[in-house]
């Protein structure tokens, strides 16, 4: 027993050295470790800090007007300094050019997605995904311009309807509903496609009942992020649409306004130069009207993403 007691005495003391040894902490990667720390949390903030400020200061300065009567009212009949006037007919054109837009390059986008996902082989598919590549960093002022070109061919120069605009936005949208309904249908797993087919479906009656539906969350957030991307636009809108102070619902009959080109004229204008002593003038109602209309397509945004979270959490595949 003697003999046994050191050799075990020096086997256990290997072992508490060994875990020292393992679970102490090196103090250089302490170091490290804290200035990657401290390196994170400062582009967090760094990213963070000015999102929160822009969101703070809009809703800080449009606040003051963002009421009913800027929700429900045109700036048809306002000029000057009148505490009147609202953004009606800026969103109604907002929300009828985007709709317009989105109906126009959701189906093409699609298809274009499922050519390459469950089709596309060779040349024409690699020229395809180029040019969608090629599209996808094209300035949105190009998009609008090649619109008005082409809209110019069959209604003669200067012809400014909601229609042209909803072609110069789905220039943009197109490629970005390809790219995300294309990753999407990639990740449908091909055994689903393969039990399908081993149960004598067609190949065209698998993508629709089986692909589709197992990507439908994924594509419509894919979508929603599309149209977050086009309704911000200023520039396409401007050159196609021009700016009207009515409300006009119909996107092939007359000019329409949309909330960017709205705060834009409204900025554009500057302060009122009212008289002295003018009680029903204000000199700075153009910037509180751009800042209400700001935050209003803020709200708008936002409303389209939580849209999309909630589509994305009904819609995905449930686990049993």
């Amino acid at each position: 027993m003697s003999a046994t007691s050191p050799t075990a005495a020096t086997t256990t003391e290997t072992a508490e050295r060994t875990r020292a040894l393992l679970t102490a902490a090196d103090p250089g990667r302490r170091r490290a470790d804290r200035a990657m720390t401290v390196l994170i949390y400062g582009a967090f903030a760094l990213a963070v800090v000015p999102l929160v400020s822009l969101l703070w200061t809009v809703v800080l300065r449009g606040a003051e007007r963002f009421d009913a009567d800027f929700l429900l009212t045109s700036m048809r009949g306002v000029f000057g300094g009148m505490d009147m006037g609202g953004a009606y007919h800026a969103a109604v054109g907002t929300l009828m050019i985007t709709l317009t837009a989105t109906v126009i390059s959701v189906p093409i986008g699609l298809l274009v997605a499922i050519y390459l996902v469950e089709y596309g082989r060779g040349a024409l598919a690699r020229a395809t995904t180029f040019f969608v590549d090629v599209m996808t960093g094209i300035p949105s002022i190009v998009a609008g311009l090649f619109a008005f070109a082409l809209f110019s061919i069959f209604l003669g120069p200067g012809a400014k309807l909601g229609i042209i605009a909803a072609v110069a936005l789905s220039v943009l949208m197109i490629p970005v509903v390809v790219r995300s309904c294309e990753e999407m249908l990639k990740l449908v797993p091909n055994e689903l496609r393969e039990a399908s087919y081993a149960l004598g479906v067609p190949k065209w009656l698998t993508i629709v009942r089986v692909v589709l539906r197992t990507s439908v969350a994924g594509i419509t957030t894919g979508v929603l992020l599309a149209v977050a991307r086009v309704i911000g636009e200023t520039a396409p809108i401007l050159i196609t649409a021009g700016v009207s102070d009515s409300i006009n619902f119909n996107p092939f009959d007359g000019r329409m306004m949309t909330l960017p080109v709205y705060i834009f004229s409204q900025y554009r204008q500057g302060p009122v130069p009212c008289q002295e002593g003018a009680l029903d003038c204000l000199v700075d109602i153009n910037f509180d009207r751009a800042w209400a209309a700001a935050l209003l397509l803020i709200v708008i945004v936002m409303l389209l993403n939580l849209i999309g979270r909630l589509v994305t959490r009904w819609f995905s595949p449930k686990l049993r």
